[in-house]
């Protein structure tokens, strides 16, 4: 016994698929929190000084008033002096824990225009996650 759907029912099986098929990328794509993230040493204004105002390790400047800015918009290759794009967060340079949540090292000196990829989350919370590689710009 041979079966034959009619064009109405093709159309609709089709239409049907098509949907469900970007519903899922749809899915898909909102799940994808993971981005490459730049991290400087920078004062509160965002201008990036010399990475070594942001060494917790003894060698560096023990005082206030620096941060590690992040933001996914941040590349490799800012200059001391530089103005920071907006839209970035920052931490203290001595917030190990804030340090561990980016995969950054807990203490120690951070190199201005480390990319970070895979960070969990969106720039700007001062949250986030975990990483899975590095690449240092400075």
């Amino acid at each position: 016994m041979n079966r034959r759907m009619s064009s109405r029912n093709v159309t609709l099986t089709s239409t049907f698929l098509l949907l469900a098929a970007g519903g899922a990328a749809a899915c898909d794509n909102g799940g994808n929190d993971y981005q490459d993230e730049g991290f400087y040493c920078a004062d509160a204004d965002g201008v990036v000084v010399d990475e070594d105002y942001c060494d917790d390790d003894g060698g560096g400047y023990l005082g206030g008033g620096y941060y590690i800015w992040h933001s996914p918009r941040y590349r490799s290759g800012y200059p001391v002096g530089y103005k920071l794009p907006t839209g970035g967060s920052r931490f203290a340079y001595n917030d190990a824990a804030a340090r561990s949540r980016y995969g950054l090292s807990s203490s120690g000196r951070i190199g201005n225009g480390t990319i970070k990829t895979s960070v969990v989350g969106k720039g700007g919370s001062g949250t986030g996650g975990g990483h899975s590689s590095s690449k240092s710009g400075g």
